[in-house]
């Protein structure tokens, strides 16, 4: 019994040890996105997450059209604002290649992405799919803002 509590704990500070971190976004704006205001006029709000730890010392890059949103990790989330009545492509770095969402946006409404980390041959992989906005705000209001624009490689 002592052995296997004892290994379920090295287990857990072994992962958590092994959570990368990108650069953080500013408190005050992270804080001002989770109140979910309504987006400027004409654009559609686009919250892309990466919640929980699988894959915790894996970061992958982000881009919205094709512009870098920047790297993920465990427990962060971006949020920009893109034009309303249009197609956009979120894209997300996986294994050997890229994965790509397309959703069509209105103006004044709020899309939710979860970008999620998914076995690979070698090393994990990641995909994006769309969530609803119930799930995606109530995930967001639990992470932090991760700095916007930084990617690790560019759009290929």
């Amino acid at each position: 019994m002592k052995f296997s509590m004892l290994a379920v704990v090295s287990a857990v500070l072994m992962l958590s040890a092994c959570v990368t971190s990108v650069p953080m976004g500013n408190a005050d704006v992270s804080s001002k996105a989770k109140i979910f205001a309504p987006p400027s006029e004409g654009k559609a709000g686009l919250y892309v997450y990466r919640s929980g730890i699988l894959g915790g010392a894996l970061k992958k890059d982000l881009w919205v059209d094709g512009h870098c949103l920047g790297t993920s990790a465990p427990n962060v989330f971006f949020y920009t604002e893109v034009e309303g009545g249009k197609e956009h492509v979120v894209t997300t770095a996986s294994e050997f290649s890229t994965n790509s969402l397309s959703l069509h946006t209105e103006a004044g409404k709020h899309y939710f992405v979860r970008q999620y980390i998914k076995m690979g041959a070698f090393v994990g992989g990641a995909n994006v799919k769309q969530v609803s906005e119930a799930e995606g705000k109530a995930e967001v209001m639990k992470l932090n803002m991760a700095a916007s624009g930084q990617c690790l490689k560019a759009h290929p």
